[in-house]
């Protein structure tokens, strides 16, 4: 069998100065399509003007659960951002490095666009309260919930340090570690009392309290993280290990419905039943079919990457993937009043009557009409803001600000723009003020 490229071979090792346009794609596709998700989940219903409420189609559609098996991309974010950031973390471990300033970094390069973000949201929501409302609506939480994928990069990247080490020592046997791990906490939940409640599990597990499930919290998040360092070591590679994970993805995620596990991966589904509210094993099958899917189609899509003009939109799509992510959910005001203004079918009723999926062609459209100024606004001012930070390197400062980022990403979340976005960003705008320095002139 011929030797498939991996990020490990030389062929394709980059100096720090290169960027590996392979993996910047697939960071940047993983954003879109939570993107573009998050816009076909959401159902505006007009009822007058701005007087609108929201639904999502997880809620209304049972089927569309299934369609959550392709658009839940996180963990390929996870998978691919600890490809890129291992060998990193590896030689500051070796030349004796603190990590923590490595994460100071990390966290830094978030704070500061989410302040930015937070403010803007902040005086909408300001507004709005002057106006009774009506400006927000029932868009109120729908505009700080993404928030949730920043609180969890953050703290699994926080892990990294561990996972390089994990992985050191135990290669392929963290990755099975994490999963033991994350089956027994299942099967703990769950407290199965015979043969038969273990077929069931799945049932079990989603019929009993969280509780002890959010230790899977962590344990599942960190598995796409500890498989994107063990294939950047070169521990698995080529189309035919791909087509092994794309199977026993699929084998996977039948087993976990036959079990009784939710259909559904991203949020609470047509029953009210998650599968990441705590994460689940059945969760872990979607992350096996993205690993396939990065290394099946790794040869194809490197040949294509090699075309000057979709490298060159590649690039462009990575430099502008993050912000996207963190401003797209604002673009839904404005395409909710102009669907609504316009008498465009955005409002199209269920899945299944006439015009639903014409008026998910509209909305969608709309959205992104919308998000393209948002977007050239954002980076003119981004590009305008002081550069030349450096990142404190004092351990007590970072934990400071490491905590008042959480803590505003936190509230954020759980209050939704009013209060939680002005509250939030002042969580924030702390830490992006104590996990940097300015250089003093003329030094």
């Amino acid at each position: 069998m011929a030797k498939q490229p991996s990020p490990s071979s030389d062929k394709h090792t980059k100096s720090p100065s290169e960027r590996d346009l392979y993996l910047d794609s697939l960071r940047a596709g993983a954003l879109l399509v939570v993107v573009f998700g998050h816009w076909i989940a959401t159902l505006p219903r007009f009822d007058g003007g701005l007087d609108i409420q929201t639904e999502h189609l997880l809620k209304i559609w049972e089927p569309s659960g299934f369609i959550t098996w392709f658009v839940q991309v996180v963990p390929l974010f996870v998978f691919v951002s600890a490809t890129v950031s291992a060998d990193g973390v590896a030689h500051r471990m070796a030349q004796g490095h603190r990590q923590m300033h490595w994460w100071a970094g990390r966290a830094l390069a978030l704070a500061r666009p989410t302040v930015t973000y937070l403010a803007a949201i902040t005086l909408i929501a300001l507004l709005s309260l002057y106006t009774g409302g009506r400006v927000l609506g029932p868009f109120n939480q729908s505009l700080t919930i993404h928030l949730w994928f920043l609180i969890m990069l953050l703290a699994v990247q926080a892990l990294l340090p561990l996972s390089v080490e994990a992985d050191r020592r135990w290669g392929l046997g963290a990755v099975v570690g994490l999963v033991v791990a994350a089956a027994v906490v299942d099967v703990v939940r769950a407290m199965p009392g015979s043969a038969g409640d273990i077929l069931r599990l799945g049932q079990r597990v989603t019929d009993s309290a969280d509780g002890i499930g959010w230790i899977n919290a962590v344990l599942v998040w960190l598995l796409p993280q500890q498989l994107g360092i063990a294939w950047k070591r070169g521990r698995f590679r080529g189309a035919w290990t791909g087509l092994f994970f794309l199977v026993l993805g699929g084998f996977w995620l039948v087993a976990a419905l036959a079990s009784g596990y939710p259909i559904g991966m991203v949020g609470r589904d047509f029953h009210g039943d998650s599968n990441m509210l705590p994460p689940t094993l059945a969760l872990v099958g979607v992350m096996w079919l993205q690993v396939g899917a990065v290394l099946f189609f790794e040869r194809p899509g490197r040949w294509l990457l090699d075309r000057r003009r979709i490298s060159g939109a590649v690039t462009m799509l990575s430099a502008l993937s993050m912000p996207l992510y963190l401003w797209h959910k604002l673009a839904e005001l404005p395409a909710a009043w102009l669907g609504d203004r316009f008498g465009l079918p955005v409002d199209a009723g269920l899945p299944g009557e006439p015009g639903f999926w014409m008026g998910r062609f509209w909305w969608i459209v709309l959205c992104g009409l919308m998000v393209v100024p948002v977007i050239a606004l954002v980076v003119a001012f981004e590009m305008r803001r002081k550069q030349g930070v450096v990142t404190t390197s004092r351990p007590r400062i970072i934990l400071a600000g490491g905590f008042s980022l959480m803590a505003g990403l936190v509230v954020s979340l759980a209050l939704g723009a009013l209060p939680g976005a002005l509250i939030g960003l002042l969580g924030v705008a702390a830490a992006s003020w104590l996990l940097r320095v300015h250089p003093q002139p003329g030094r």
